[in-house]
């Protein structure tokens, strides 16, 4: 094992003291994982805490959840997103008012 050597500069001011320092003390906690999420301040107006934050993403968590339940248990099919509508009763007698209104023109 090779000595350690002194790096050629040292940054450190002389009055930090590290002799107490115990080395890997967060290395597990770390290992565990961790997940930072900043809030935009907006967002971060309306939570109290983290505990608020959590309960309302597991709230949305659930509600998902249901809904994509509730669409498999109905046997609903999702239409294509380019699919177009049938034309609605309100729809049809606008159009049918068009034609009276221009063949009356006429």
């Amino acid at each position: 094992m090779s000595p350690r050597r002194k790096p050629e500069y040292d940054d450190l001011v002389p009055e930090y003291d590290f002799s107490g320092a115990v080395r890997g003390k967060y290395y597990e906690r770390y290992r565990q994982g961790t997940n930072v999420v900043l809030l935009d301040p907006d967002i971060a107006a309306v939570f109290r805490d983290s505990a608020a934050v959590n309960d309302t993403l597991r709230l949305l968590v659930s509600l998902a959840k249901a809904k994509i339940a509730g669409q498999r248990s109905t046997g609903r099919h999702r239409r294509s997103p380019n699919k177009p509508l049938p034309p609605t009763s309100r729809t049809i007698r606008g159009v049918r008012r068009q034609r009276k209104v221009s063949a009356a023109r006429d």
